[in-house]
C-alpha cells in the first residue's frame, strides 16, 4: 500500500489571500488549494498542513483553514483519516485528469427542465419544484423593474443583453466556482428552452435520431422534454452519489444528462473522481454532457459546489451547462442561460439566430440590474435560512414514524420520505394509498416510484414521497405537514 506523502508540496505552494476582496477567507483558501490540486502542484496522497500550522503560516485564525478544509472534503478533494491527518484524496490517481482534447465538430447538446411531476394549475403546498417566493417583493427588486420599464422599446439581441450576459459570468463565478468567459454564455426563456434550443442544434449536424441518457431515478420532465425532441431515452443507473459512472454504455448515446451538485430526487453529490471519469468517457466517446445545474446555490451546509463545467475546457469542451432563475427568484421570470465551450457554441449560435431571442428586454434589462445590485446573492442567504428551517421542520414532524425515513438532504426545495420495513409489494401500495389521500387533501406530494424511467428498476424497493418546501407561507406549510403526517401514521 502506498504511503501517505508528507506534506512539504502544500508548505511550498504560494497562497495569496486578499482580505479587501469580495470573496471570503475560507473560499478563497479552498480556491487556491483546488487550483493546486487540478494542476497536481499538491498530488493525491500528500498530506496537507495541520490547520494551526497553516493557519499560522497565512496569518489567518485557524477557523479560515478549517472551514475551507471542510469545503474540500465535501467535493472528494480532500480526506480526512484518524491517524492519518488530512491529506488530498488518494482516489484522485485512479482518474486522469482531462487534459487533450480532441476536436468534435458535430456536437450539439440536450438538457433538462427542472420542472416537477404533476403539473397543476394550482399546486398543493407540498407540491414539489415551487420555490418560496414571498420575499422576492424587495426595495432593489422594485428598482430593477422601474429602470428596465425605460427601455422596453428597444430589442434584445439574440444571443441576450450584453449587461445580462456579462452579470450571467460574474454570479456563476461567484456562487459556482465557474469562471468563464461571457462570450460562452447565452440567455434563455429557461432549462426547457435551452434544451429545446440545445436537441435542435445536435439534431441538425449529428443526421440520424439522437439517443440521449437520463439518470434514473430522475425527473419525469428531462425524460419528456427529450422525447418530445424525438429522442431515444434511456435510463442510467444511478446510487447514493449519483450517476454511476463506471456504468456508462460505450457507443450508445449522444448526450447524457446529469445533475452533479444535487441529483433529483436522492439528493446525492457526485465526487470528484466520478465528475473527471465522466468527463474522460465523454472526451473519448463524442458523448456531449448537459449539467443541469438543479437547485445547486441552494445548499445548507458549506458553499455550493463547483459545477461540472468548471472542470471542463472553454474550446473544445464536452459540458454544456443550463441554469434557470426560476428556482431561486421567481418561476414567472422565465429567464436563464446557457453555457458553453467554443466548439459547442459555433453550433448553437445559429440556431438561436434564426428562431430570434425568447427573453424580452424589458426582463433582461431587470434581471442585470437585480444581478449587479447584488441582491440575488442576498435573497439567495436569505432564503438557504428559510429553506433549512422547512428541512427541519420536516424531519421534526416526519422523522421517526413507523416504516418512514426522511433522507438527509443537504440542499434544495424537496425532501423525501423513503417507505421501510415492509417488502416491496407493500411498500408500493402503501405509496399509492397514502398519494391517494394526499391528493384528495390537495397537498400536492409526489409518489417516488415515478421518478424511475423504468418503473421496473425501482424494483430494490425504493418506495415513498417527494415533498416541496416552497411555495406558501410557513404557516400554510407546517399545516400541510401536519396534515400529511396524520396520513401516513394511518396508511
Amino acid at each position: 500500500m502506498r504511503q501517505p506523502r508528507p506534506h512539504g508540496g502544500a508548505d511550498a505552494i504560494p497562497v495569496h489571500l486578499d482580505r479587501a476582496a469580495d470573496a471570503p477567507l475560507p473560499v478563497q483558501l479552498a480556491a487556491a488549494l483546488r487550483e493546486a490540486i487540478d494542476a497536481a502542484t499538491l498530488r493525491p496522497g500528500e498530506g496537507v498542513p495541520a490547520t494551526r500550522d497553516f493557519a499560522r503560516r497565512l496569518g489567518v485564525a485557524r477557523g479560515v483553514v478549517v472551514t475551507a478544509y471542510e469545503q474540500l472534503i465535501a467535493e472528494g478533494y480532500l480526506t480526512a483519516t484518524h491517524g492519518q491527518g488530512t491529506r488530498v484524496n488518494p482516489a484522485l490517481e485512479a482518474v486522469q485528469a482531462v487534459q487533450a482534447r480532441t476536436p468534435h465538430t458535430d456536437r450539439g447538446a440536450s438538457d433538462t427542465g427542472a420542472r416537477a411531476l404533476g403539473k397543476r394549475e394550482t399546486p398543493g403546498p407540498l407540491a414539489p419544484g415551487k420555490p418560496i417566493t414571498d420575499a422576492v417583493d424587495s426595495p432593489a427588486w422594485r428598482a430593477a423593474w422601474r429602470a428596465a420599464a425605460g427601455r422596453a422599446h428597444l430589442e434584445a439581441p439574440e444571443l441576450g443583453d450584453p449587461r445580462l450576459r456579462e452579470e450571467i459570468a460574474d454570479h456563476l463565478r461567484r456562487m459556482r466556482g465557474t469562471a468563464r468567459s461571457v462570450q460562452d454564455v447565452l440567455v434563455t426563456a429557461g432549462t426547457r428552452d435551452g434544451l429545446g434550443l440545445l436537441l435542435t442544434a445536435l439534431g441538425t449536424t449529428r443526421g440520424h435520431g439522437l439517443v440521449v441518457g437520463v439518470e434514473d431515478p430522475g425527473l419525469p420532465s428531462l425524460r419528456g422534454v427529450a422525447a418530445r425532441y424525438g429522442a431515444s431515452v434511456v435510463a442510467l443507473p444511478t446510487d447514493s452519489e449519483g450517476l454511476e459512472t463506471s456504468r456508462l454504455p460505450e457507443g450508445v448515446l449522444d448526450v447524457v444528462i446529469v445533475t452533479p451538485s444535487h441529483q433529483y430526487p436522492l439528493g446525492g453529490s457526485l465526487p470528484l473522481t466520478r465528475r473527471r471519469e465522466l468527463l474522460a468517457w465523454a472526451t473519448r466517446t463524442g458523448v456531449v454532457v448537459v449539467e443541469d445545474d438543479f437547485d445547486s446555490e441552494l445548499r445548507y451546509s458549506g458553499s455550493p459546489l463547483p459545477t461540472l463545467a468548471a472542470l471542463d475546457a472553454a474550446d473544445e469542451g464536452v459540458v454544456v451547462l443550463l441554469g434557470t432563475f426560476s428556482r431561486t427568484i421567481a418561476p414567472g421570470l422565465s429567464a436563464g442561460y446557457l453555457l458553453a465551450p467554443a466548439g459547442l457554441r459555433a453550433l448553437i449560435e445559429p440556431i438561436r439566430f434564426e428562431l430570434g431571442g425568447p427573453v424580452s428586454t424589458v426582463v433582461q434589462e431587470a434581471l442585470a440590474q437585480y444581478l449587479a445590485s447584488g441582491e440575488l446573492r442576498r435573497h439567495t442567504a436569505r432564503m438557504l435560512r428559510r429553506y433549512a428551517e422547512r428541512r427541519d421542520a420536516v424531519s421534526d414532524q416526519l422523522a421517526g414514524l413507523p416504516g418512514v425515513r426522511v433522507r438527509p438532504m443537504d440542499g434544495g426545495l424537496h425532501a423525501v420520505l423513503e417507505f421501510t420495513g415492509a417488502d416491496s409489494e407493500a411498500k408500493r401500495e402503501r405509496e399509492a394509498a397514502v398519494i391517494a389521500r394526499a391528493n384528495a387533501a390537495g397537498l400536492g406530494v409526489e409518489a417516488l416510484g415515478n421518478y424511475w424511467h423504468r418503473r421496473d428498476s425501482s424494483g430494490s424497493g425504493v418506495s415513498g414521497l417527494v415533498i416541496g418546501m416552497g411555495g406558501p407561507d410557513s404557516a400554510e406549510f407546517e399545516t400541510a405537514l401536519g396534515t400529511l403526517k396524520q396520513i401516513l401514521i394511518q396508511s
